[in-house]
């Protein structure tokens, strides 16, 4: 009876997980930029990229996956990728509200859909164009009448660097899983250490460290208050507890499930951003955010049953890293939004890997 209740409630318990860490990361980055003033976008990424990098050796130990060696060469670029749509995803949520971050994210499905027909002639169903239209419209509602942006300009170029850069990263990371014959974790194990080294040099070119002169709005000069370095910690604490609960969920449960679980997040996002953050929330704003997680709903609904046609016929199906909001959120993957990537799912100390769609 017990191990009927322990495989009862686990499932719950790691969909809890997943619906706390992912959307509590996106209100604790916030918080960190906003609240306590940590502007210093390159040298959080890296905290969180360290986080993870420990983390996922913690993972490898203790049997969540098979650590695998991979060309460094080959994993290098993608190293630099996933710096980039890292740092550009934080930026988003640092310069805009978490409302327009969070549908930036619901708009990355649109984007990917366009990228694999410009670059790969990849072209999708009348049913699923017609979900991404509908994403569309949604997303285009919501956006022009989000009276908080106004005429940010440059809230609005980072946005779409963001939504353009996580697109191109997820294609990206899918063909190198195919290439290289690795699984997610994996393959997030390995390049990780490189974005870390990236990320270490890139912090003095881009940002006032204050080598010379501890000045205020400097990285040396910033004031390390005890609660800032709490709030520090506890995101990239979140950070892992993404990439680890996501995988949880979908090894307890299916790829449904956790879709499932994404649309709950999306839905706290917004509401603790109207909440914690002074989001605005008007009726057609409302009503545009509503249009567009209808049509993500739907897409992820077909794409779901692409996978389990593609299992029938036992093809494999490789599929992005996972992210979390800010880690990759991400991170969030489809990371925290509906498109965060996607994990593996093995049994303890087992070299057969397979990825599950979260589409």
């Amino acid at each position: 009876m017990s191990g009927k209740m322990a495989d009862f409630y686990k499932p719950i318990a790691y969909g809890l997980l997943n619906v706390v860490s992912a959307s509590g990361i996106v209100f604790a980055n916030k918080a960190v930029m906003t609240t306590f003033g940590f502007h210093f976008i390159y040298a959080l990424t890296l905290i969180h990229t360290l986080a993870t990098l420990v983390g996922m050796k913690v993972f490898a130990y203790i049997g969540m996956y098979e650590k695998k060696r991979l060309p460094k060469m080959s994993i290098a670029s993608l190293a630099a990728a996933y710096v980039g749509y890292i740092v550009l995803n934080n930026l988003n949520l640092q310069m805009n509200t978490v409302g327009f971050y969070q549908i930036s994210k619901i708009a990355v499905a649109p984007a990917v859909l366009a990228a694999e027909a410009v670059f790969f002639g990849k072209r999708a169903s009348r049913k699923v164009v017609a979900a991404i239209v509908i994403v569309c419209l949604g997303v285009g509602l919501s956006t022009v009448t989000d009276t908080q942006m106004g005429s940010n300009l440059m809230g609005w170029a980072v946005g779409g660097g963001a939504i353009a850069s996580t697109a191109l990263y997820q294609i990206w990371a899918g063909t190198k899983q195919k290439e290289l014959g690795a699984g997610s974790m994996q393959l997030l194990n390995e390049y990780s250490p490189i974005a870390a080294g990236f990320l270490g040099v890139l912090i003095p070119i881009f940002e006032p460290v204050g080598w010379a002169h501890a000045e205020p709005g400097t990285l040396l000069g910033y004031q390390y208050s005890a609660a800032a370095i709490v709030a520090i910690a506890v995101s990239a604490g979140l950070g892992l507890l993404v990439s680890l609960s996501t995988f949880l969920v979908i090894g307890a449960t299916s790829s449904l499930t956790y879709n499932v679980v994404g649309h709950i997040k999306t839905v706290i996002i917004l509401m603790g951003g109207c909440m914690f953050f002074g989001d605005q929330m008007p009726l057609k704003k409302l009503a545009g955010i509503s249009i567009a997680m209808s049509g993500i709903i739907w897409y992820s609904q077909l794409k779901l049953q692409q996978v389990a046609q593609a299992s029938r016929e036992k093809l494999p199906t490789y599929l992005p890293v996972p992210t979390s909001e800010t880690n990759g959120a991400a991170i969030n993957g489809h990371f925290g939004g509906n498109h965060e990537g996607s994990v593996t799912k093995t049994s303890s100390r087992s070299s057969s890997i397979k990825t599950a769609d979260l589409k």
